[in-house]
């Protein structure tokens, strides 16, 4: 399948690469179906791209939460999202959402609000933890900045 994309131009989607969200994602119950992807032209492959197939002109950035939040788990309900995918621990992939304003040091992820993928069924849904200790918007410009400064030593 080929896409005209805002970020990335034209791409083509491997039908076996396209990730399916049965209850779409928060504030867009209509996009179900998306793709992954990874922005080679970045030397960091740390965020990268859910790229809807539904609306080419939309994309969330999206990250592996223990990048900026070591130590983050979330208490998976299992009854809410088991009827959707299988839960195998082996096969499930955790993302975020990640905001970037035009002020780059106020850029955040949503903690309260992971994606879980099953790679192996290419199924997804958004969940909310109900935690105070995860925030919705929770900073991370110094966090990634550390980082970039450790990985150039």
């Amino acid at each position: 399948m080929r896409l005209t994309t805002r970020i990335f131009g034209e791409i083509e989607v491997d039908d076996s690469k396209i990730i399916e969200f049965p209850k779409g994602i928060i504030g867009f119950p209509d996009m179900t179906r998306f793709t992954l992807i990874h922005d080679a032209d970045r030397e960091s492959s740390t965020i990268r791209w859910l790229q809807s197939i539904d609306e080419p002109s939309f994309a969330l950035p999206v990250l592996d939460p223990l990048l900026v939040k070591p130590g983050y788990s979330i208490p998976i309900d299992r009854t809410e999202i088991s009827d959707m995918f299988p839960l195998n621990e082996e096969d499930l992939l955790i993302l975020v959402t990640v905001t970037v304003p035009s002020d780059l040091k106020k850029m955040t992820v949503n903690l309260k609000g992971p994606i879980i993928i099953n790679s192996e069924v290419c199924k997804a849904a958004q969940v909310i933890i109900d935690d105070d200790e995860y925030l919705v918007k929770y900073p991370i410009y110094d966090y990634l900045q550390e980082q970039r400064k450790a990985a150039a030593k």
